[in-house]
């Protein structure tokens, strides 16, 4: 286990409304959270060690998911508002890297579309057949309930549904809208590029996307352990490396140790 000096953690408590008097009570504090960090977390807690909306709900590095979350204030709240987040559409919202249920800026939409996004010409042979499926009912139809697609794809297990739709939000192909718990709860879809086409439409290199996430990344942290960064995003210890070396060349970073990097004094968000 990797610990950090009190200094860092207090920044990162700040940062990452980690505190009492920062805690978050409203949608448009996630999205400018959302804004100010460039990514972060929906419900997890303090065990992940990232940022995330239930943290900064409970404004407290401790935070921990109680067992019976349907009763626990807090972490209803936390939903309540993601759900908010995600129908006002300023914020993307999906499950990413990791299969973990993400908010991310807009401008750093780029950069995880050109490291997990698959181009359209390679959707028949990196997607199943369920997921092309529910891809060619969206693009007709735009936007469509949970039941609804899953008849209008012709899939008949539920199963198999829920998990070309959890491909296709890692693959930054379709993320949810809205979400409606009355007649009976389900999820709204639609195509990421429908909600953010400039964004998706956007071409980067690889290279340089990893380098602009690890930019948000120490900018977040403020200084990452070694590892830090490629665990937190699944990506190779080789990718997360090369990254920061290209920081501290432009000298955004300077690295400290072998693997552990901190954001040069006086850097400001891009």
């Amino acid at each position: 286990m990797n610990l950090l000096p009190e200094e860092i953690e207090q920044i990162r408590d700040r940062k990452w409304r980690r505190e009492e008097i920062l805690k978050i009570e409203t949608a448009s504090e996630i999205e400018t959270l959302v804004e100010d960090l460039g990514f972060c977390l929906g419900l997890t807690d303090s065990r992940t060690n990232l940022p995330s909306v239930y943290i900064a709900v409970c404004g407290r590095r401790d935070a921990h998911a109680p067992r019976n979350v349907q009763k626990d204030y807090e972490m209803s709240l936390a939903w309540t508002l993601k759900d908010e987040v995600m129908s006002r559409g300023k914020i993307y919202y999906a499950k990413l890297c990791k299969g973990r249920s993400m908010f991310v800026a807009p401008r750093l939409v780029p950069y995880f579309n050109a490291v997990w996004g698959v181009p359209k010409k390679q959707e028949k042979e990196r997607l199943s057949g369920e997921a092309n499926k529910i891809l060619k009912v969206l693009r007709k139809e735009w936007e469509m309930g949970t039941a609804d697609l899953r008849r209008e794809a012709k899939i008949e297990n539920r199963q198999k549904l829920t998990k070309a739709l959890d491909d296709l939000q890692r693959a930054m192909k379709v993320v949810p809208s809205e979400v409606l718990y009355q007649p009976k709860f389900t999820y709204i879809w639609t195509l990421a590029e429908a909600r953010f086409p400039k964004e998706m439409s956007k071409k980067v290199s690889s290279d340089d996307a990893v380098k602009e996430i690890a930019r948000a990344f120490l900018q977040m942290c403020e200084m990452t352990a070694r590892g830090e960064f490629a665990k937190a995003l699944g990506l190779t210890r080789k990718e997360a490396g090369k990254a920061n070396h290209a920081l501290v060349k432009e000298g955004f970073a300077e690295r400290l140790s072998v693997g552990v990097y901190r954001l040069k004094s006086g850097k400001v968000k891009r």
